[in-house]
């Protein structure tokens, strides 16, 4: 799904997957440069069944897939906590959000947290206030941003900078 007549550029959808709250974001990047495009949270309806909470996720990401028509797609891989079960439901969540952009047609890569907080801060354990800090210096057209908003756009700037390098390294 390449809109390469209507922009320049690569439209690139960050995703930071949660079952309660689906951080997106999208930018654009053309070259060295990015430029911030739309951002949100997707929050699945709190009391709804799991299978529709993951339905839900499933659509509204695929919905931002095509309404900014996106190039490509770059998610948080998952972490292990120390309780299995909501592992295995962030582990659900995380399926559904990577189907959606998939579905679209657009390839998508995964990203660890500690890379993605090294590419963005400069340091493999930064917080999220050190990150939502960098994501407005980076994309100030953005203003203030949600820190799931901010994650996945984190997630965003550290696949266009990794997609770059790579392209400098063939």
């Amino acid at each position: 799904m390449t809109n390469a007549a209507t922009q320049t550029g690569t439209r690139i959808l960050g995703l930071d997957p949660g079952l309660r709250r689906t951080g997106w974001g999208v930018i654009v990047s053309e070259g060295a440069r990015l430029r911030w495009v739309a951002h949100g949270v997707v929050t699945p309806p709190e009391g709804a069944p799991f299978s529709e909470r993951l339905l839900h996720l499933l659509e509204a990401v695929g919905a931002v897939c095509a309404e900014h028509a996106c190039d490509e797609a770059a998610i948080e891989e998952v972490f292990v906590n120390m309780n299995p079960s909501s592992t295995l439901k962030l582990g659900h969540a995380r399926a559904a959000v990577m189907l959606a952009p998939a579905r679209c047609g657009l390839s998508v890569a995964e990203y660890a947290p500690n890379l993605i907080k090294k590419a963005v801060v400069g340091a493999g354990h930064a917080d999220k206030s050190q990150i939502a800090f960098m994501i407005r210096r980076l994309l100030p057209a953005a203003g203030e941003v949600s820190a799931d908003a901010a994650d996945a756009l984190a997630v965003a700037v550290t696949h266009a900078q990794l997609r770059r390098m790579k392209r400098l390294a063939a």
